[in-house]
């Protein structure tokens, strides 16, 4: 989640108005409610995984390569569960620079049973293993990819120095009593507002990943279809899902662990997590709806897998607007994003011949792209949105559309351009080492058989 950066104009003005002189602050104390929710959203995150995406993506691909997706997908979430607790938390959400952050937490240094995580109330935390946890479900991706381009961009867009940091940094400046006090307690409060990543001080705002996961990967998926190539027979062979059964399966555990995905993104088991979790029901069924009846009125009839199609772009364009929008808003998002993914798996894919198997560009990149541009303008209130809280005031900031929908490009382009380049020179590496597709007879055979000697199914 994010929050734009508050002014700076008036801040020591607006701290002394706002909070009481003292220089004693207590210790943030962890609350049990959210500690309890945030476990269970952490578990239906991974949910989401194994086995939803496994399922889903398994189901569409052909027989004779569904083991390989299963072993793909189970293995990801492997390696990456190891390299989050080596070094991955550590650059994502320590501070370091605008791009990425440090080592001082790694190898989970000082991550205690004990240490604290900020949410985004003041005084308000989670056990830091919690949140260890949390983040590490968001990342399963594989090695070189999560940490050279995942890990930068979670922090580029989600790491900030916190709610506590801050408060606490307008309190002092609030306390200084002459002028060398309030001087130096006002470039302490610049260095808090500083300590965050490129993204974040750009002002957008993602609540659970529109750019962090969607639109990241879905590049980078469009990326390696172009530079893989086509499969064999691609055009010409018929290359049906072999199980819309268990597409429709992972499908369903995608919905399901998604409410941990948005809400628990809120941090705390608030109304803010309420909020995410309507707007992910609402989102979703409106996106599978305006998907499956465009793509009736244009083919002539609706597909199961429209339909299932169409929910995960909703889940998709409402996650970065989740805790923002509000339900109508959401909805309305949904409608939109139904109809233009449906238009990119389709004509643009057509039109332009690039084999993107599982429709991961049509789906999570663009869905991601209308869902980030949404957010902004979304979470205007008079559209029922939340508003972008300013943690200097303490209110909600006033919603300017030119600014944040500015923020948000800022949000989307740098996320495409790092991705889709970085991605671009990391095929490059593996396919001079390793290669990055299987020779002709291994395709046309099946990679179950030829890399795990095993069948999905034996009738």
């Amino acid at each position: 989640m994010t929050f734009k950066r508050p002014y700076r104009a008036g801040l020591a003005a607006l701290a002394v108005g706002l909070f009481a002189a003292t220089a004693a602050y207590a210790e943030p104390t962890v609350n049990k409610g959210d500690n309890a929710w945030m476990l269970t959203s952490t578990v239906l995150v991974l949910l989401m995984t194994i086995p939803g995406l496994a399922l889903f993506y398994g189901g569409l691909v052909r027989s004779k390569n569904m083991l390989s997706v299963l072993m793909q997908v189970f293995y990801t979430v492997c390696i990456v569960t190891v390299i989050w607790a080596l070094y991955g938390y550590s650059l994502a959400f320590t501070g370091g620079s605008d791009f990425i952050g440090g080592f001082s937490k790694a190898f989970l240094m000082g991550v205690t049973p004990d240490s604290k995580a900020a949410t985004f109330s003041v005084d308000a935390n989670i056990s830091e293993l919690v949140y260890v946890c949390f983040q590490m479900t968001f990342a399963a991706f594989i090695p070189l990819w999560v940490t050279l381009i995942y890990f930068p961009i979670a922090h580029m867009v989600w790491y900030w120095a916190g709610p506590d940091a801050i408060s606490d940094a307008v309190k002092a400046l609030a306390a200084a009593g002459d002028a060398a006090a309030k001087t130096a307690a006002q470039a302490k409060l610049d260095e808090v507002n500083a300590d965050a990543g490129w993204i974040f001080k750009k002002g957008a705002i993602d609540f659970a990943g529109g750019t962090v996961v969607h639109i990241n990967s879905g590049i980078a998926g469009l990326v390696g279809a172009l530079l893989v190539g086509k499969r064999v027979g691609y055009g010409k062979d018929l290359m049906a899902p072999h199980s819309l059964t268990m597409t429709m399966i992972g499908a369903s555990l995608l919905w399901v662990g998604w409410f941990g995905f948005n809400a628990g993104s809120n941090l705390e088991a608030t109304g803010g997590a309420a909020l995410a979790m309507t707007n992910s029901f609402v989102a979703t069924a409106a996106a599978a709806l305006a998907w499956m009846f465009a793509e009736w009125i244009v083919k002539g009839h609706p597909s199961v897998l429209g339909a299932l199609s169409g929910a995960v772009a909703g889940l998709v364009a409402v996650t970065p607007a989740a805790g923002y929008s509000g339900p109508m808003g959401a909805i309305v998002l949904g409608l939109i994003v139904g109809v233009v993914c449906l238009f990119f798996v389709t004509v643009v894919k057509n039109t332009l011949g690039y084999d993107d198997a599982l429709d991961v560009f049509g789906v999570h990149c663009i869905g991601g792209i209308v869902g980030a541009l949404g957010t902004g303008i979304l979470v205007n209130p008079a559209l029922g949105g939340t508003g972008i809280m300013d943690y200097v005031t303490g209110k909600i900031a006033d919603y300017d559309f030119v600014a944040q929908m500015t923020s948000q490009a800022w949000g989307v382009g740098t996320t495409l351009v790092w991705s889709g380049v970085g991605s671009a020179i990391l095929y490059k590496v593996v396919d001079v080492i390793v290669g990055l597709r299987a020779n002709v007879e291994t395709e046309r055979e099946g990679l179950d058989i030829t890399e795990h000697t095993e069948r999905a199914y034996n009738m």
